[in-house]
């Protein structure tokens, strides 16, 4: 943590030179941050289904956690709702970046609704794994988060009872299966990194059978938003987080500062910030998740800068050059 801020620190105009009168800041932005491949895709889809079949286009769920983003597709005509039989028939619908369980497609297919999956290609290679594990007569034991929309989808590429879901390590102590049982392991893709490590270390201590996938089901942008939020925030004397309170990722940043000692807290737009929160605040540690547009990230920084003279600092810990590709129906 940095030393207690003395609020007569001020900094100069930059074009006058004279001291502006407001307390110095300095602001450490982490790179990567904010969207990801999978979340562009996922937004690039809907924009596209409405410039090629027309408003309205229905998404089944949140195409992705962030109400800004919601709110911006709205305006162009896309209806969000939460199960199919509120789609009209004959309309075109999108399912949700987190993915759906098989069921989904099945009843679109069989109301002869169009559709596009905009499910995140990370987190259809996990279905893929799911179906190849009950195929190979394994139980899976998947990790993840109760009621999230990922786990829901997940869950449902497999027969009920295939699958049985752990949240802790000590979940994973209060499974009975035996040392002879065939198990796998999969996870969810926004998980903490930490976290997750300290569960198959569980699992493999109890189940050393047990089959893992071959590369980290944890998403490229998942762990290198953790890693950079490690960079800033033991410099930092809070951190903020841009994201929805239904995002996993978004929370896992939080929980990363905090396990770091330094106070975070998790923020959908510029106007919740609370100006008391930066007293004695000299350094201030600034990300968002993958759900989160830049747009909010410089909203942010112009509302701190009313307050505080910011000097603003980023800390890039990775490059990501990732694209997904979009459906066929929309390149054709």
């Amino acid at each position: 943590m940095n030393a207690p801020f003395q609020d007569s620190e001020t900094r100069s105009d930059p074009v006058s030179g004279e001291p502006s009168g407001k307390p110095a800041l300095t602001l450490l932005v982490a790179a990567p941050r904010g969207f990801c491949a999978g979340v562009d895709r996922a937004i690039e889809i809907v924009e596209r289904s409405l410039e090629r079949y027309g408003a309205p286009v229905y998404v089944r769920h949140e195409i992705v956690h962030n109400r800004y983003v919601v709110d911006g597709l709205k305006a162009k005509g896309a209806i969000f709702v939460e199960e199919l039989d509120e789609v009209p028939d004959g309309a075109s619908v999108v399912f949700s970046a987190h993915g759906v369980p098989k069921s989904v497609p099945h009843e679109a297919d069989r109301r002869k609704l169009d559709y596009l999956d905009a499910t995140c290609p990370l987190v259809s290679k996990v279905h893929r794994q799911a179906e190849r594990q009950i195929e190979a007569g394994r139980h899976i034991v998947f990790i993840g988060h109760q009621g999230h929309p990922e786990v829901i989808g997940t869950m449902g590429q497999v027969p009920d009872g295939t699958m049985t879901l752990v949240e802790t390590a000590e979940d994973v102590a209060a499974l009975s299966f035996t040392a002879e049982d065939p198990l796998a392991f999969l996870t969810q893709t926004t998980l903490s990194v930490d976290d997750t490590h300290a569960i198959v270390e569980a699992l493999r201590i109890k189940y050393p059978h047990i089959v893992g996938p071959k590369a980290e089901d944890i998403c490229y942008a998942t762990s290198n938003r953790q890693a950079a939020v490690k960079q800033i925030a033991p410099g930092s004397d809070l951190v903020l987080v841009i994201g929805a309170p239904n995002s996993s990722n978004s929370l896992r940043l939080v929980e990363v500062a905090e396990r770091l000692g330094t106070d975070a807290r998790l923020i959908q737009r510029a106007s919740e910030i609370d100006p008391t929160w930066l007293d004695g605040v000299g350094t201030l540690g600034l990300t968002a998740g993958a759900s989160a547009p830049e747009k909010l990230v410089r909203e942010v920084v112009d509302r701190i800068s009313e307050w505080r003279e910011v000097e603003e600092h980023t800390f890039v810990s990775a490059q990501e050059k990732m694209v997904f590709k979009l459906p066929r129906q929309l390149t054709d």
